[in-house]
């Protein structure tokens, strides 16, 4: 198997940070550059059907966009091995829809993931994501789990 290209998805959670440390330790081996990506879901009331979204009120969403951007180069950008130098990609939209998208796209050979994510509704999200992206990747899947303590 020939990897060149690798893919790692974060919440900011400790075991997308995990993850993201293995991704970058293949991106070394490997010699392959490493895109760490982070989607930014639709806002919803989860009272209401699917098909009503409610707008956002705060700050607009390119400034969310690019704050989660730099929130990634600060947390994920001095701890990569030496010789990786990763970039950054901040999606927007449905999130397993996007990461799917972006494998495609990008001719991704590898995509790293952590096992779930934030606890409460983030794990349930986060792990259905997983679990989607695992069954419809047009590449291989790496998921990286929790150690035990």
């Amino acid at each position: 198997m020939t990897i060149r290209t690798i893919a790692c998805c974060t919440d900011f959670s400790d075991n997308a940070d995990k993850a993201v440390a293995a991704a970058g330790d293949l991106a070394h081996r490997f010699g392959a550059a490493l895109f760490i990506l982070h989607v930014l879901p639709p806002v919803v009331n989860p009272v209401l059907t699917e098909a009503e979204w409610i707008p956002p009120e705060e700050a607009p969403r390119e400034t969310i966009l690019m704050q989660l951007q730099e929130r990634m180069q600060e947390r994920y950008g001095d701890t990569m091995p030496k010789g990786v130098a990763p970039q950054f990609a901040v999606l927007d939209g449905h999130v397993s829809t996007e990461i799917l998208t972006f494998l495609e796209e990008r001719g991704v050979d590898l995509v790293v993931m952590g096992s779930y994510g934030l606890s409460g509704m983030g794990l349930v999200l986060f792990g259905s994501v997983t679990k989607r992206v695992s069954q419809k990747a047009p590449c291989s899947v790496m998921i990286v789990r929790e150690d035990d303590e």
